[in-house]
């Protein structure tokens, strides 16, 4: 039961839903994150710790940055409930307003990675 309570307690913030909601379409790195929640990213990294340590979310690091996708050995309850997130969040007027915000920052992103360093530690 505990372990259930986990996985929904990950998502009592509505920061991380919106980073699961961000997250469907693919890996992202943290500072595509940052530009979609305007967040520092001590908060966005504080977040996805949280996603992370509940099962959702997975990351690899590649060079200063690290770029997290929707882990892909998710429980079945997690299963379920992000198909139903999936579902649900990108039609809120927020979700739609992060993933047309993602896009415009994608289409602008140096190609060779994030446009400015990681601010320290």
């Amino acid at each position: 039961m505990q372990t259930t309570a986990n996985i929904f307690k990950a998502l009592s913030e509505p920061v991380r839903l919106r980073i699961l909601a961000l997250l469907t379409d693919g890996e992202h790195c943290v500072c595509d994150l940052m530009a979609v929640l305007d967040l520092p990213q001590s908060t966005v990294s504080r977040h996805l710790a949280a996603l992370r340590h509940a099962g959702w979310v997975e990351g690899r690091r590649q060079g200063l940055w690290m770029y997290y996708r929707l882990t892909g050995n998710q429980s079945p309850l997690q299963q379920q409930t992000l198909m139903l997130l999936q579902h649900e969040l990108v039609t809120l007027p927020q979700g739609r307003q992060d993933q047309q915000i993602l896009a415009v920052f994608l289409a602008t992103k140096d190609t060779t990675g994030c446009n400015k360093p990681p601010a320290a530690a």
